[in-house]
């Protein structure tokens, strides 16, 4: 088995669908376990990919079986507060209170910290909380700040990095919801909204991003080497 190549291509996914922060830290390990990946043409954000058409689930009626959805990501002690590598998101709203229409994340990304180049086959939406983060949007960065939203199209190459001293916070909402299924596979439960996960030695690093491997085409994100 060829470890050196198998391991690029699982950290490639998980920093592609979002569990492998690009934080200084996680980039330095995994240049140093794996090596640059230099490829800087523009076939490398746009792949072969299909361009998917996902099917939304239809508008239900008003069903009295259904109740309010409120939550507090700070007090609400049954909420998952998910750590991956880095970063660490908060789940509000899940697929199941929204018969699947979308779901919403609160997401705390401190320094450095944000998923690399990367697209999928649903809408995505980000309103700033609090700092700042780069978003790269089909090659072109823009610095989005406190009070500004930006929507992802689906398919549209794209990623996120928190630039700044500072962390940031953000809510992601994603439409169709499934993609705070793949976060509770993949990562690792924390104690609050802004709690680190915690740092993976080698072996436990190498079990994650093998099962990162194996989840990500599932949860339809497909890695880029650029966005």
């Amino acid at each position: 088995m060829n470890t050196k190549i198998n391991r690029r291509e699982m950290t490639a996914c998980a920093i592609a669908a979002g569990v492998l922060s690009t934080s200084q830290s996680a980039r330095a390990s995994a240049l140093f376990i794996f090596g640059s990946q230099d490829d800087s043409n523009e076939a490398s954000r746009r792949t072969n990919m299909p361009e998917t058409q996902t099917q939304y689930p239809p508008i239900p009626p008003d069903d009295l079986n259904r109740t309010l959805t409120l939550t507090n990501p700070d007090r609400d002690g049954k909420l998952p507060h998910i750590g991956l590598v880095g970063d660490t998101y908060t789940i509000t709203v899940n697929g199941d209170d929204t018969k699947g229409r979308f779901c919403a994340i609160d997401m705390h990304i401190p320094p450095g910290g944000g998923p690399g180049p990367h697209r999928h086959d649903f809408e995505e939406t980000f309103i700033l909380l609090d700092g700042a983060i780069q978003a790269t949007f089909r090659g072109k960065k823009s610095v989005v700040r406190a009070g500004e939203t930006i929507n992802i199209p689906a398919n549209a190459p794209h990623q996120f990095h928190n630039a700044s001293t500072d962390p940031a916070r953000l809510i992601c909402i994603c439409s169709p919801a499934g993609q705070e299924k793949f976060f509770l596979e993949i990562g690792v439960p924390v104690a609050t909204r802004t709690t680190a996960p915690p740092k993976l030695d080698d072996k436990q690093m190498a079990a994650f991003l093998e099962k990162a491997k194996a989840l990500a085409p599932k949860y339809h994100t497909e890695l880029l080497k650029e966005a």
